[in-house]
């Protein structure tokens, strides 16, 4: 679609487009021909947009402020699933994950050495020295955020706390690369420096990923790489970052039974924190975590 300077933006903002998108347009075309990879405008989210993410998550932090407040020893999973659930539907929202390609709950649940993707059950109780991970996504309105959380139950041990402080720390930093007109190569690079510095392994066959319009869009979020490389990071922008860090190898196997459960291939914890973030004019925005 050729606008001319004084037709409505392409962005649903009312506005004259010499006035809103024009010289995005043209940075974005410039970079283009450098020979960079550029999003494309059904990637950019409009502000009305963005503040419908903003009310999902609203939600989804305090479903995850929620289960922080009451996760203990001797709680089964199945009764964190029931507490995150009960609290989206009295908010007006949607658990996505929950009949999400089949998956039967509302929340995923993985403990220890399940990389991500566990599935809440009445017969997994939390036991002293666990750590787990819960990851949310709700729906409000058709919008949707996403974000996952550590939990570290009673007392664990040094190497659990340890792999669950480094992957919050892989987390911190992959967001701090994120910078308008910047890389998506930058996020995955830091991520996997720090991670390998520290002698753990960055899980390669999950990432990050578009949200906001639906659970899951492009672009993919890679958690290693190389630095100025992948696609720009334009203003409007929206996406999770979500390392899981493997105390062994990174490598994975999905649980035969279920279809769904990842786990280490070596039995080695694995951790995981998730934030979905907008990319702004001048730097990011943390939008669910």
């Amino acid at each position: 679609m050729i606008l001319s300077r004084n037709d409505k933006c392409w962005c649903g903002s009312g506005l004259k487009y010499k006035n809103c998108h024009l010289d995005f347009d043209k940075k974005l075309e410039i970079l283009k021909k450098q020979g960079c990879v550029v999003p494309t405008r059904n990637l950019i989210k409009s502000f009305d947009q963005i503040e419908g993410i903003r009310k999902s998550a609203k939600i989804n932090n305090g479903l995850l402020d929620l289960v922080s407040e009451n996760i203990k020893e001797g709680m089964t999973t199945e009764e964190i699933n029931k507490l995150a659930h009960e609290y989206t539907i009295s908010r007006g929202g949607i658990p996505a994950t929950l009949n999400y390609d089949g998956f039967p709950k509302s929340i995923c649940t993985s403990i220890n050495d399940e990389v991500c993707h566990g599935i809440p059950s009445k017969d997994v109780v939390l036991k002293n020295g666990d750590i787990i991970n819960v990851d949310a996504t709700t729906i409000l309105n058709g919008y949707y955020s996403d974000a996952s959380r550590m939990f570290m139950i009673g007392e664990v041990s040094d190497e659990a706390r340890r792999i669950v402080e480094i992957t919050k720390e892989c987390l911190s930093k992959g967001i701090k690369s994120v910078k308008p007109w910047g890389f998506l190569g930058d996020i995955g690079a830091v991520i996997q420096e720090y991670a390998e510095s520290n002698g753990y392994s960055v899980v390669r066959d999950f990432g990050g990923h578009g949200v906001g319009l639906a659970i899951h869009e492009d672009p993919f979020v890679f958690h290693f790489g190389t630095r100025g490389t992948d696609m720009i990071l334009a203003p409007g922008m929206v996406f999770t970052i979500e390392p899981m860090i493997n105390g062994g190898s990174h490598e994975i196997f999905i649980d035969e039974d279920n279809g769904w459960t990842a786990f280490t291939a070596d039995g080695a914890l694995s951790a995981q924190w998730e934030h979905t973030v907008l990319v702004t004019e001048d730097g990011m925005e943390i939008i669910s975590k």
